[in-house]
């Protein structure tokens, strides 16, 4: 399926957010030391969703994603990637739901969180399927970088593209303190 005139969105630190999505888009959400409870429903055939989550954690905090295939023959594919820098938890819940009448449905997850510290985090990656014409994955690693380069993996971790706007979280990067 083409991404050819995707809808793309930029989000900065948004607690809670509904989205109705019914054309291909590409939502980049950036939160440095937040909570967020996202729900997304995907209204429309043959839409594509592509979620890119990625977040800077000092404190305790938790993101929940819902993302909910309400029609058949879409696709979402979700890619969460967080950083705890200290030693407090961050948990990850990520819900992708497909209805029983939503056919031939795609759901992809690859959630990821690296501890610089003795942090506690947790990651649910949940497939709620019921019906059996979808292909549904789910990956998840908590883990740290051994790398003494750690600044430059990470805005490669966290920055997926040249985005105009993330000044402010890239700067957050440069600023952390092995």
């Amino acid at each position: 399926m083409g991404m050819i005139n995707m809808n793309n969105i930029l989000i900065f630190d948004k607690k809670d957010m509904e989205y109705n999505i019914d054309k291909d888009t590409n939502i980049y959400h950036f939160s440095i030391n937040s909570s967020s409870n996202i729900l997304i429903n995907i209204v429309k055939e043959g839409v594509t969703l592509n979620y890119y989550y990625n977040n800077i954690n000092y404190d305790d905090n938790s993101f929940n994603l819902n993302i909910k295939h309400m029609v058949s023959n879409t696709y979402s594919n979700v890619f969460n990637h967080g950083v705890n820098v200290f030693s407090n938890k961050l948990k990850y819940k990520v819900d992708s739901i497909v209805l029983k009448d939503s056919y031939k449905c795609k759901c992809i997850q690859d959630s990821k969180i690296i501890n610089l510290g003795d942090g506690n985090s947790t990651i649910w990656p949940n497939l709620l399927i019921d019906n059996y014409d979808v292909v549904a994955e789910h990956a998840a690693y908590i883990g740290k970088f051994n790398d003494s380069d750690f600044k430059l993996l990470l805005k490669g971790f966290l920055v997926n593209e040249d985005i105009e706007g993330i000044d402010d979280f890239i700067r957050e990067i440069d600023r952390m303190e092995v």
